[in-house]
């Protein structure tokens, strides 16, 4: 999914992907919410947001540049999804800064250039983006477990037998209930809470999920939820690695959709 050709020159780019960072689109690897996921990349949360674009310099080194022209890299995404060629050549002036490394895995590497690696480091330089490792289980682990529930919804919906997955509890849970049920609650637990006090923007995103429905995806302090809102949910936690909890829709977990989703971030 190249958008540009390889040039000459240590400091020319070969856009390999990119990627929205705004309130309601960003590599949820980066944090919970989009000021967290800004911060991870010392970036201040503007309300317009930011694209990356994830390429590699004349020398084959990882780079990844901010832009402030996100209606750019959504239009090259848009493009590239369909099948699409798009030339994604930020202006020099839309330009707001270089992070060597990248936040993501990249499967493509430029053809005629030595493979992906991390630039020589100087002065005052971070220290370069890396994804998560994928031997691991944490937080970024979590969160694109998450994602990719969400992606492949039907074939998760479709493991789930009727009466198999318990409804969102909503009382306290017994004294002998199993440790992920309790973690279970915390989390609804966690998402009334949103609604009482709402969390940082992009804490809670709304996409869409056809039939008129939406996909739901929040994200808290030890666990993400994944959910449509004509349907069931699903649960992932820090504490029970690559384990995904399904949540009956029952009647109380409908109110709960729809009132998070009253709140949740769109896209624009």
């Amino acid at each position: 999914m190249a958008a540009t050709e390889p040039a000459a020159g240590e400091d020319s780019l070969y856009v390999l992907t990119a990627c929205l960072l705004t309130p309601a689109r960003f590599p949820s690897v980066l944090g919970d919410d989009y000021p967290a996921a800004c911060a991870a990349l010392g970036l201040e949360p503007h309300g317009a947001g930011y694209g990356l674009v994830l390429g590699q310099d004349g020398l084959g080194a990882r780079w990844t540049v901010v832009i402030d022209d996100v209606s750019l890299v959504a239009v090259a995404i848009a493009s590239w999804d369909c099948g699409m060629a798009y030339d994604l050549s930020p202006a020099e002036e839309s330009v707001v800064t270089g992070l060597p490394g990248w936040p993501l895995a990249v499967a493509t590497r430029a053809p005629g250039l030595p493979d992906p690696h991390d630039p020589e480091p100087e002065e005052d330089d971070p220290a370069p983006l890396t994804p998560p490792a994928e031997d691991a289980w944490g937080p970024a682990q979590r969160r694109l477990g998450a994602d990719e529930v969400a992606r492949q919804w039907d074939e998760w919906r479709g493991r789930i037998e009727p009466g198999a997955a318990p409804e969102g509890p909503a009382e306290p849970a017994p004294d002998d209930a199993p440790d992920p049920y309790v973690q279970v609650r915390r989390a609804l637990d966690e998402l009334r809470g949103y609604l009482e006090e709402p969390p940082p923007i992009g804490r809670v995103r709304s996409g869409f999920a056809g039939e008129g429905a939406r996909m739901l995806r929040a994200d808290g302090p030890g666990w993400s939820l994944v959910a449509r809102t004509d349907d069931m949910a699903f649960v992932l936690l820090d504490d029970h690695p690559r384990e995904v909890l399904p949540v009956a829709r029952g009647p109380r977990l409908p109110a709960l959709l729809e009132r998070l989703e009253a709140l949740a971030v769109r896209p624009s």
